[in-house]
């Protein structure tokens, strides 16, 4: 493993997800699902997130077309709150909404509002 590449995604995580929801991944792991954690932070957050060829916004709006489309709304809600930390605007968010509807369908939109609404609420309650 390239421990650079993983330091460096695992900051990247930390900045979209943010440490609360990093630190109970990492923390909830044991012996056989450590190293998925690692492949995470080194593979998907390292090679993929890190690489500065396109920022972070323009890769939440990727990931929410993406997870939405393969009906992943867990995964979605999580960047869902990473969009919304990495700074896409309630307008850019509705619009790439309202995007997912008109190309996935709108059963996908549908969740995709439903969820977007429960983290809404979700970050409205933990700003209290």
């Amino acid at each position: 493993m390239d421990k650079e590449l993983r330091k460096a995604g695992e900051t990247v995580r930390r900045t979209v997800l943010g440490d609360d929801y990093v630190d109970q991944a990492i923390g909830n792991a044991d012996d056989f699902s450590r190293p998925f954690q690692d492949v995470l932070n080194e593979y998907c957050w390292g090679t993929c997130w890190a690489d500065v060829a396109l920022d972070l916004k323009q890769r939440s709006l990727l990931n929410l077309g993406m997870l939405a489309a393969l009906g992943r709304m867990h995964e979605f809600g999580v960047h869902f709150r990473g969009a919304i930390r990495n700074g896409l605007s309630d307008d850019e968010l509705r619009a790439a909404l309202i995007q997912i509807a008109v190309y996935c369908g709108i059963p996908a939109g549908v969740e995709s509002f439903r969820v977007a609404r429960a983290v809404r609420d979700a970050m409205k309650a933990d700003a209290r």
